[in-house]
């Protein structure tokens, strides 16, 4: 019986310091952040980083993304990126880090990653509007018409009012010889958005 209440004290003082441990790198984590954003609204970039690696962690996604997000605004394109992967390694249904790391990629032009995000979070997320779009984008100036189309349509389907997405599917249509659907997409865009002047070049190449 000794024993057991030996054992059992033992682990309640065990817990009380892991709690107080864990109470502790809390309140770190939460300063480091405080000044990290006191940092980044002066735009000083660099000590908003700083910041964040003296108590960095590895396996912490939030610091990870947080950390992508300050690379990116201090031009530091690769680290952004390397950052931004760590939080996908440990959040792969996070679609958050991934439209993250899409910025630093877009900086150095560098599409084809830029495009497997945008695949990758419609697999997650096969209905999310700003993913359709701007892959449907990359399709479009890759004279890929038809899956622009499809990718385009999603969006419309959705949000019929969106000038956005009604032009650029109004285009892929043309694009892809379908003058009679552009056509009233053309038109649905002018509803939208009296006089643009896309719509209405548009409607000029239709007999």
């Amino acid at each position: 019986m000794e024993t057991i209440r030996k054992n059992t004290i033992t682990v309640v003082l065990l817990l009380l310091c892991f709690t107080a441990f864990s109470q502790s790198m809390d309140a770190l984590l939460q300063s480091a952040f405080s000044k990290s954003y006191e940092a980044e609204n002066a735009k000083n970039y660099a000590n908003a980083i700083n910041e964040l690696k003296m108590g960095y962690n590895a396996g912490n996604y939030v610091i990870n993304i947080r950390l992508g997000w300050l690379n990116y605004l201090a031009k530091q394109y690769t680290e952004s990126i390397s950052y931004y992967e760590k939080s996908i390694a440990l959040k792969p249904y996070a679609i958050e880090a991934r439209f993250g790391c899409i910025k630093p990629l877009s900086a150095l032009e560098d599409w084809e990653k830029v495009k497997k995000q945008y695949i990758e979070i419609l697999t997650i997320d096969p209905q999310n509007t700003v993913a359709n779009y701007w892959l449907g984008v990359i399709n479009y100036n890759r004279k890929d018409f038809n899956n622009a189309t499809k990718l385009f349509e999603k969006v419309v389907n959705l949000y019929p009012l969106d000038y956005d997405s009604v032009i650029m599917l109004a285009w892929s249509k043309l694009n892809s010889s379908k003058p009679s659907e552009a056509k009233v997409l053309f038109q649905q865009a002018l509803i939208i958005r009296p006089n643009d002047s896309s719509a209405l070049s548009g409607l000029k190449l239709i007999p």
